[in-house]
C-alpha cells in the first residue's frame, strides 16, 4: 500500500478566540448520529518526505447503551512489548464527558466526571497512588473523542469553529487546550481497498504548540479515512484507516473444516507433474521436439480444498484486475493452514498426498525446466551462369539444435468420491 500524507503548510496568523464559534457538549453542531458502534483499525506511521516507517497499530471500539457512547482504544507497538489501552464513555447525544479509565506502561489513570472530577491517578514508577479533585469551570471534549467528533460536525467549504479539550497531564496544570479548525475543503481519498471517495480535509490547529492535524473525512458515510499530526524537523504521525469492513467476499474462509479435510481422512493421490514443451512453443517456425518435461526431484507441490471461498476469491480478483482501480484481495490470513505440501521423490515428477477425505482438491506447481528443438538455417547460395550470364540461383539449408529455457505453472482440480479412494493425476501444463 502507498500512501502520500498531505502535508499542508499553513501560514500561523494571530488567532482572535472571540471571534470563533466554540463547539463543546451540547453544541448544536454535534450530530452523534454520524457515530457508528463498530470496531476500526489504523495503522500508525511516522513520515518524513516519501519515508513511511510504520510504528504499530490503534484499535477503536464504539458501543451504544443507555443513552451513551463508549470508547475503547488499544495501541500496539509494532514489536508487541506492550500494549496502552483506555475507555471512555460519554453522553449520547451531547459528548459531554462521564467517565475514562486507561493503562499503559506506567500508569493508571480513573476519573469520574462531573462538576468535580474526582478519581485517582497511579505511576507503577513509584507506586504512588494519587487521589484526584478537579474543578474546571470551562466545557470541554474528553481528548479520546475529538478525532471521532469531527465526523460530526456540519463540515463545509469555509466551516470554522474553537473546541476545548480536557487532558489529564499528571506534570501539567494546564488541563484544558485549545483547538481551531482553521479551514475545511473538498479532497479526493484514494483507498487502496475501494478507490476514491469524495471526503473532506479538515486542518486543525493546537493553539498552545501551533502543531498541525489533518482529517480526512468522507462526505457520504462520515468515515474518518486519515489523520496526521505534525511533529518535529519535519516529521509526521499518519494513522491510516483499514476499512476491516471491507469484505468483498461474501463465503467466508473456515480454518477448522479445511484442516480437518486435508488431513483426517484415508484417501490418497499419487502423480506426475510434468510439461508438454511442445505446446505452442514455435521457434522460426519449427516446433521443439521434447515429448515431456518432468519436475525435477524435490519440486514442491502444493494440494488445498478447492471451496466456494476460493472459488469466489478467484472470481473477484478477476473482476478486479480487469477494472485496474483498485488492488486485489489478498488470501484470507489462514489460509496457509489449509495448504498440504510434498515433494517429487524422483527425476520423473513423481509425488504423493495422503490422509485426505472425500472432497474437492486444487493442486498446484511451478518448476523451469530446459527445452530443445531443431532449426534451419540458410548456409548459402548457389549461383548459377551460362554463355549469355546468371541464369539463376538455389538456397542451400543447413539444421541445428538448441535449447531455452521455460517455466511451467500447473493447476489441476481433483475430485476424491469416497473416503480410502486411491487416485492417481497427470499433473500437466498441455
Amino acid at each position: 500500500m502507498k500512501l502520500y500524507p498531505l502535508l499542508l503548510g499553513i501560514t500561523l496568523l494571530p488567532f482572535a478566540a472571540w471571534s470563533q464559534k466554540m463547539v463543546a457538549p451540547g453544541s448544536p453542531d454535534i450530530n452523534t448520529n454520524y457515530i457508528k458502534p463498530e470496531k476500526s483499525l489504523y495503522t500508525v506511521y511516522y513520515v518524513k518526505d516519501n519515508d513511511w516507517d510504520k510504528k504499530g497499530s490503534m484499535t477503536y471500539t464504539i458501543t451504544a447503551a443507555n443513552n451513551q457512547l463508549s470508547l475503547t482504544s488499544s495501541y500496539t507497538p509494532k514489536d508487541n512489548a506492550w500494549v496502552t489501552s483506555q475507555t471512555s464513555v460519554v453522553d449520547g447525544k451531547t459528548l459531554k464527558p462521564i467517565s475514562y479509565t486507561s493503562e499503559g506502561r506506567k500508569t493508571k489513570l480513573n476519573l469520574n466526571f462531573g462538576e468535580t472530577i474526582t478519581g485517582n491517578y497511579y505511576s507503577k514508577e513509584t507506586k504512588k497512588d494519587k487521589k484526584l479533585n478537579l474543578r474546571l469551570t470551562e466545557p470541554f471534549i474528553d481528548f479520546n473523542w475529538t478525532d471521532h467528533m469531527m465526523v460530526t460536525l456540519p463540515l463545509d467549504v469555509g466551516y470554522k469553529a474553537r473546541i476545548p479539550q480536557f487532558y489529564y497531564n499528571d506534570e501539567s496544570n494546564v488541563q484544558v487546550e485549545y483547538y481551531t479548525i482553521k479551514e475545511v475543503k473538498s479532497y479526493s481519498y484514494g483507498s487502496p481497498k475501494t478507490g476514491k471517495h469524495p471526503s473532506w480535509l479538515i486542518t486543525l490547529l493546537e493553539e498552545s504548540t501551533g502543531a498541525i492535524y489533518n482529517y480526512v473525512v468522507d462526505k457520504k458515510d462520515r468515515r474518518l479515512w486519515q489523520r496526521e499530526m505534525s511533529m518535529s524537523k519535519g516529521m509526521w504521525e499518519i494513522t491510516v484507516n483499514e476499512e476491516l469492513d471491507y469484505q468483498p467476499i461474501k463465503n467466508r474462509f473456515n480454518k477448522e473444516q479445511a484442516i480437518q479435510q486435508i488431513s483426517n481422512g484415508n484417501s490418497v493421490i499419487i502423480g506426475t507433474a510434468y510439461a508438454r514443451s511442445s505446446s505452442g512453443k514455435r521457434l522460426g517456425g519449427l516446433v521443439n521436439t521434447a515429448k515431456k518435461q518432468y519436475a525435477p526431484k524435490g519440486t514442491e507441490i502444493m494440494l488445498f480444498p478447492n471451496t466456494a471461498y476460493y472459488e469466489e476469491w478467484l472470481d473477484v480478483n478477476k473482476k478486479i484486475r480487469k477494472q485496474k482501480k483498485v488492488a486485489e484481495v489478498p488470501l484470507d490470513a489462514d489460509f496457509g493452514y489449509s495448504i498440504k505440501r510434498t515433494k517429487t521423490y524422483d527425476d520423473e515428477g513423481h509425488f504423493e498426498f495422503a490422509d485426505l477425505m472425500p472432497g474437492n482438491y486444487i493442486i498446484m506447481t511451478s518448476f523451469d525446466f530446459t527445452s530443445s528443438y531443431n532449426y534451419s538455417y540458410v548456409s548459402g547460395y548457389t549461383n548459377y551462369y551460362n554463355y549469355w550470364g546468371y541464369t539463376g540461383s538455389t538456397t542451400n539449408y543447413g539444421t541445428g539444435r538448441s535449447s531455452y529455457t521455460d517455466k511451467a505453472n500447473i493447476e489441476k482440480r481433483i475430485t476424491i468420491d469416497r473416503d480410502g479412494e486411491k487416485k492417481e493425476v497427470n499433473l500437466k501444463e498441455m
